[in-house]
């Protein structure tokens, strides 16, 4: 008889997507400093939105040791790098059930140009690293008005 085991479609896509950016990088670049992708084992969720004219960046990123985290600034992208260490406390072979990923991760999110990088700042509560990256006044959003035209109904004509 088999088992059931719960799906999980995000897993599932997080994979995929991991495997095709280990192929456009291992294809497209030739740099050494940058960390093989197959020592990354999973990819913390984040949310990105723009509020009081800054980017706030949060990643969950419960169990992992914030002086082990780092937040840097590349070019014109936010790099947030760190590991999860797997517990001594448990024995594998004492696991009955597991959903938990361990190990190295990356994660890298555009940004505008003009960013300074001395204004970023990040703050690490609960498990969830809060980055704060002030905007450029060019980069922030205006309000484009969308001018109507005004039309004239159709007459229908009787055939």
């Amino acid at each position: 008889m088999r088992s059931l085991v719960p799906s999980n479609l995000y897993q599932e896509l997080a994979t995929w997507h991991r495997d095709i950016d280990d192929l456009f990088r291992r294809f497209f670049s030739n740099r050494e400093e940058e960390m093989p992708q197959s020592l990354i084992n999973w990819s913390p969720q984040m949310e990105v939105f723009e509020k009081d004219g800054q980017y706030i960046v949060r990643a969950d990123i419960p169990g992992v040791n914030p002086h082990e985290v780092e937040v840097s600034l590349l070019n014109d992208s936010l790099v947030i790098q760190g590991e999860r260490k797997k517990s001594d406390a448990v024995n594998e072979k004492n696991y009955h059930y597991s959903e938990t990923a361990y190990g190295r991760f990356e994660r890298r999110l555009a940004l505008p140009k003009g960013v300074d990088g001395d204004k970023i700042t990040a703050r690490f509560e609960n498990g969830v690293l809060e980055i704060a990256v002030p905007l450029p006044s060019s980069a922030t959003a205006k309000k484009v008005p969308i001018e109507i035209a005004a039309s004239e109904p159709k007459k229908l004509e009787a055939a």
